[in-house]
């Protein structure tokens, strides 16, 4: 605890510290109060929802590469809709709070996530394959192979 008050509501924890400083937000804690240790539900899911999605596009295929930091292959899903349609989901679930808990900062996001993706006419649908390896998903959903034209040679007489 500092020794010198915060002119900014004793939201530092350090005072020596410049990083320790938040920035404040006027709806902190809006509707509930500072001494209710709910979070909100919009707080809770806006870190998550949008997982970031690298969508690359090879000779032989589409590839997807998600972080999804903490998360098990349980906790994921990798759909193909009707329409070409590739949707990745899932949740990660908030600690259990301890009534005897004291939290002093909360910055890992938790919640749902859904991000979909429309895919090209020349994929396989149903040869995508998905795996997950150290927190990165990397889905791979095959390209048909291009049918390249048969060419006859002609013999010039003459």
């Amino acid at each position: 605890m500092s020794l010198i008050p915060s002119i900014f509501g004793g939201r530092r924890s350090n005072i020596f510290d410049p990083f320790s400083l938040d920035i404040w937000d006027p709806f902190d804690g809006f509707p509930f109060n500072r001494n209710n240790n709910s979070l909100s539900t919009a707080r809770d899911t806006s870190a998550f929802v949008n997982a970031r999605i690298d969508w690359k596009e090879t000779p032989e295929a589409h590839v997807f590469k998600a972080d999804l930091p903490g998360l098990k292959k349980e906790e994921v899903k990798v759909e193909v809709e009707e329409g070409r349609v590739l949707q990745i989901s899932g949740e990660r679930s908030r600690e259990q709070e301890e009534k005897t808990d004291q939290w002093h900062r909360l910055e890992r996001s938790s919640g749902n996530f859904l991000r979909r993706f429309r895919l090209p006419e020349n994929v396989k649908m149903d040869e995508v394959k998905a795996s997950m390896e150290n927190g990165v998903l990397t889905v791979t959903v095959p390209k048909v192979e291009e049918k390249k034209p048969d060419v006859n040679s002609i013999q010039i007489s003459g």
